[in-house]
């Protein structure tokens, strides 16, 4: 019976948020994170001690949850969740409102009644005009029930399991008193005091092994050297070289003294930020007394001359450059992925039945006498999309590794530093790929024009630090936490952001927590910040490409693209959001194109391939105009037979009541439909504003664009030589 050892990686972390002049962080998610995801996922390891998992504490997140703990800092949505809810000010209140539903909408918010109906009474994406209308239906009692529902929807089933009260208040469900608040805070605060001692015991009875990264997260080959971006990417624009080794060290030398302080002994095995490696870095992890690393399975296949995954894969490799020696694994991005991405909308048993089976295919495929498959991934953002928080799953699935044999197949999880000891590696490698584990580059947190601006603030606050160090007269303890503040500035998370490859609702905020960082450099060496730290790194809010109409156009409604030119000159805006760190909405089309003639406006939509859009066959689509005047066209995603659309009209943009219904509408590859201005009470010359919205009930779903409406002007008969002499 041929063995295969699994090496589970789970990595948790959270950018360093606090400001530790303020002694305050603008953000919950470590909080929030370790009652739901930190908390279950060792209590969960504990209940299967035959279970060996590696978990990856990053030491900016381990020393927040310290800070939290002990009452020292206190993040802004924990202080507006205590305040009681009759002395909440209008500012308090909208911050209230606008936050408190940052959650999973379909497995955190939906499944509870009263929250569910708290986010309807709000609104699922109101406009900025709205908030003091929305503000003012919400009673005292409303305020108090979201204030409670927003920390007990983040509490794990293991919190859930540990304290009764917390069930006992999900029962409840409303009318909830501020006693009734406070005993969710506190359970929050206690399982925030337990998760370092729950993982050191798990340590110590040798379940786990810990292992670390860089400090602040920084993308130690850009630290090292942002020049070396091009091996991967030669066409990467540049910022002003920033090349300081001696920073990825310091990063790394104080991940791991900060770590042993913690858990009583030094880590030897290192997931690098992002799953970010280089040849230099090599010899720093040598030297550190890193013995293990990790990355990601194309890092391997750029490594090697000719890339064959099954034969290569499933062993560890040996890293020797310049005197270093440090053995690499190189995840199983599908297997890793389907954990993260997949399972999520599936059953737990069959989930893992999938998992054991494409465990036992590699066995077989593998010409490997004892394979070894790393499965690596986020242990904390996957389990809210989850309908039981990952529960389920989690439990069959060290249950079923544990058990040690499945369908032929002896399988044994194991931990790097044991495993590396026991079975050193074999394989070398003759040169190592520079990049990530996303997609083997470092495009992510440099090249674009914001990633640059961050990197040479950077650089230009360094070199200003540097400065001052060298005058020997800045105190020492001043020094020391100046220098935190750049590393912290070097994380990964500010660059994350910047650019247009993924979007949040606080891209803002982690523009201005970067730039805090660094402009509390100048502030603990008693020099003023400058001018170019009070300026945002940010210079567009979304990657959303929106076009207005430049022609009349006149498409054949017949739900396919007849021709290249039926829809040339009309608007458009890609449907695909930039990725979110929330994941509260599904995506049903690709693309989204608006036009008119003289007297008809065109919708057409390109509906993405089913199995990216989940079921939506009951949902509606609404093409609802906000300005003017409100007005709802209304239809089955899935479209009747006979097609056909229903006119809403509303007097106050709240009740809608049915006007007419047309048929001028069809579905095959696309969505095509026509309504006249006149049905819309839109005469020549009127700007209009509209969204497109996938409704479930009163739970919507999906919202083209995310941020903003389209508008256009309606045309007349000038349009078209106006567009022309433009």
């Amino acid at each position: 019976m041929k063995t295969l050892a699994v090496a589970i990686l789970w990595h948790l972390h959270q950018p360093y948020y606090t400001d530790p002049l303020t002694q305050s962080a603008p953000l919950p998610w470590v909080r929030l994170h370790a009652v739901k995801g930190y908390y279950d996922m060792g209590v969960l390891l504990e209940e299967h001690p035959e279970a060996r998992v590696t978990v990856n504490l990053t030491p900016s997140l381990l020393y927040q949850i310290q800070e939290l703990a002990s009452g020292t800092v206190t993040d802004v949505f924990w202080t507006h969740a205590a305040r009681p809810a009759a002395d909440l000010g209008e500012t308090e209140r909208l911050f209230i409102l606008r936050h408190f539903f940052s959650a999973n909408w379909d497995t955190m918010i939906r499944p509870h009644d009263r929250y569910y109906s708290l986010l309807i009474q709000r609104g699922t994406h109101p406009c900025d005009e709205e908030w003091p209308r929305i503000a003012s239906r919400f009673s005292v009692q409303d305020l108090l029930d979201l204030q409670v529902w927003h920390n007990l929807a983040w509490c794990g089933h293991r919190a859930l399991a540990r304290f009764p009260q917390l069930r006992e208040l999900i029962a409840k469900g409303r009318q909830f008193s501020e006693s009734d608040k406070q005993a969710v805070l506190a359970a929050q605060r206690e399982i925030l005091n337990g998760v370092i001692p729950l993982y050191r015991r798990l340590q110590e009875r040798g379940q786990i092994e810990l292992s670390t990264t860089p400090f602040f997260h920084p993308i130690l080959p850009l630290l090292i050297d942002t020049d070396s971006a091009r091996r991967s990417r030669p066409d990467s624009a540049l910022p002003q070289r920033f090349a300081h080794p001696e920073d990825a060290e310091a990063q790394i030398r104080k991940a791991l003294d900060f770590h042993e302080t913690l858990f009583g002994r030094r880590p030897v095995g290192l997931w690098p930020s992002e799953g970010s490696v280089c040849p230099e870095l090599i010899p720093i992890l040598t030297k550190l007394g890193i013995r293990w690393a990790a990355t990601d399975e194309d890092v391997l296949a750029r490594s090697v001359d000719h890339w064959q995954r099954d034969a290569m894969l499933y062993r560890p490799y040996r890293a020797q450059v310049d005197g270093g020696d440090v053995a690499l694994l190189f995840r199983d991005r599908d297997l890793s992925d389907a954990v993260g991405f997949t399972y999520s909308r599936n059953p737990p048993d069959a989930s893992v039945a999938d998992f054991c089976a494409r465990l036992q295919a590699i066995a077989g495929r593998s010409a490997e006498a004892r394979p070894l498959v790393p499965v690596i991934l986020d242990g904390e953002n996957p389990w809210e999309h989850y309908p039981d928080g990952g529960e389920g799953f989690l439990r069959g699935l060290y249950a079923t590794l544990s058990s040690g044999e499945w369908h032929g197949v002896r399988f044994q999880t194991v931990l790097p530093g044991r495993e590396i000891e026991e079975h050193p590696p074999t394989a070398r490698l003759e040169r190592l790929h520079t990049g990530s584990w996303i997609n083997a580059d470092l495009k992510i947190w440099l090249g674009h024009v914001e990633d640059n601006d961050a990197w040479e603030r950077v650089g230009k606050t360094r070199r200003f630090l540097r400065k001052q160090e060298e005058t020997g007269e800045v105190p020492a303890a001043a020094l020391r936490a100046a220098w935190d503040e750049l590393y912290a500035a070097e994380g990964s998370d500010w660059f994350w952001w910047y650019g247009d490859e993924f979007d949040t609702d606080h891209k803002a905020l982690f523009d201005q927590v970067f730039r805090l960082h660094l402009a509390n450099v100048y502030r603990l060496v008693g020099a003023e910040v400058p001018e170019f730290l009070k300026v945002p790194v940010l210079r567009q809010t979304s990657k959303m490409d929106i076009r207005e109409p430049s022609a009349l156009i006149a498409p054949a409604l017949d739900g396919i693209v007849t021709d290249f030119y039926e829809w040339q000159g009309a608007g458009h805006v890609e449907g695909r959001q930039p990725l979110s760190s929330m994941h509260s909405r599904r995506e049903f089309f690709s693309r989204l194109y608006f036009g008119f003639s003289l007297e008809q406006f065109y919708v057409r939509l390109d509906p993405l391939p089913s199995e990216e859009t989940g079921d939506g066959g009951s949902a509606d689509v609404h093409v609802y105009f906000i300005e003017p005047k409100p007005a709802r066209l209304v239809f089955r995603l899935d479209l009747p037979d006979p097609p056909h659309f229903t006119l809403w009209l509303s007097a106050d943009g709240t009740a809608f009541e049915p006007a007419r219904s047309f048929d001028t509408i069809r579905r095959k590859k696309v969505i095509e439909l026509a309504v006249p201005f006149k049905e819309l009470g839109l005469q020549a010359g009127t700007r209009v504003q509209f969204v497109v919205t996938v409704m479930q009930g009163d739970l919507e779903l999906d919202r083209i664009p995310a941020h903003r409406p389209l508008a256009f002007t309606v045309p007349d008969h000038t349009f078209e030589g106006a567009m022309w002499k433009v």
